[in-house]
């Protein structure tokens, strides 16, 4: 995870977002690119659930031009050095002076190791979806989610969401460089609601091998039987287990599927309050 992609701009969690960034980059010795992003023309609504609002309104050069110095202000006061020579160190960088459409993170991001995001919600100052989509649907890449309060560490303590699917062993490789390195894994499969696959045990025996701190951890369903238990099941042990991040693969489900009828992506993008690594 040597390079990170962090989509700037206005809202209530872009602190934490560049703080989360930054603690994985003090990690990896990595380097952070920001860009401003804004709204493309005549994709003012959204339709997902988790952050159904209308954004309306234009966006002024200036938010650019505000973007890059909020994003250069907080980096110049963690004292993080200007770069963006090869190969990477931990330092940042900001090469693009105009604003970019959210389609542009699924584009550029595929040429970063990581992206940076905050939490999708329904108020107007809350970080918006389509800049989320774009990453997980076009980009190839993980994304890590931030919420608005980030944790003193991002990767001590990791709650792995195994649901047997090859969109989670896409996203367990994905994480490995943080797997590998933290202090506890847990691997956390709940019965009733994985696809044909891999155990959770097997899954965590295959951690183990590749060097990670894994063990296994299996609950049932019990009494819930809503779309959205798995997702609920999920936050409430990563809570109970002081996890710090959960490694979810993101829709399994499809995404109207799962904007009909609810399912754990949607749950955990809507209520997480710890950082979630997704990957599609």
């Amino acid at each position: 995870m040597k390079t990170m992609l962090i989509p700037t701009e206005d809202h209530d969690a872009m602190p934490a977002v560049l703080e989360g960034a930054r603690l994985l980059a003090r990690t990896f010795d990595s380097y952070m690119e920001g860009f401003a992003v804004r709204p493309s023309p005549g994709t003012y609504v959204t339709v997902e659930p988790v952050s159904s609002l209308a954004i309306s309104g234009d966006f002024e050069p200036e938010t650019a031009k505000e973007a890059q110095a909020s994003f250069e202000a907080f980096m110049k006061a963690h004292k993080v050095p200007p770069g963006g020579q090869a190969p990477a160190t931990y330092s940042y960088g900001w090469p693009r002076a105009d604003a970019a459409e959210d389609a542009y993170i699924g584009s550029y991001g595929r040429v970063f190791d990581l992206i940076v995001l905050g939490r999708p919600g329904a108020s107007a100052e809350n970080p918006r979806m389509p800049p989320l989509e774009s990453a997980l649907f076009d980009a190839g890449r993980p994304v890590l989610i931030v919420p608005k309060a980030v944790p003193k560490t991002i990767g001590r303590n990791i709650l792995v969401a195994w649901n047997r699917s090859t969109e989670q062993a896409h996203t367990n490789t994905f994480a490995m460089p943080l797997l590998q390195g933290a202090d506890k894994v847990t691997v956390l499969m709940v019965e009733g609601g994985a696809t044909t696959g891999p155990t959770g045990e097997e899954a965590a025996l295959h951690l183990k091998r590749n060097g990670v701190k894994a063990e296994a951890l299996t609950l049932k369903k019990s009494e819930r039987n809503s779309a959205e238990a798995i997702g609920e099941i999920t936050l409430e042990q990563a809570a109970s287990l002081g996890c710090d991040l959960v490694v979810k693969s993101a829709y399994t489900q499809s995404r109207l599927r799962q904007m009909i009828f609810g399912g754990a992506t949607r749950h955990i993008l809507a209520n997480a309050t710890l950082p979630v690594l997704m990957a599609h």
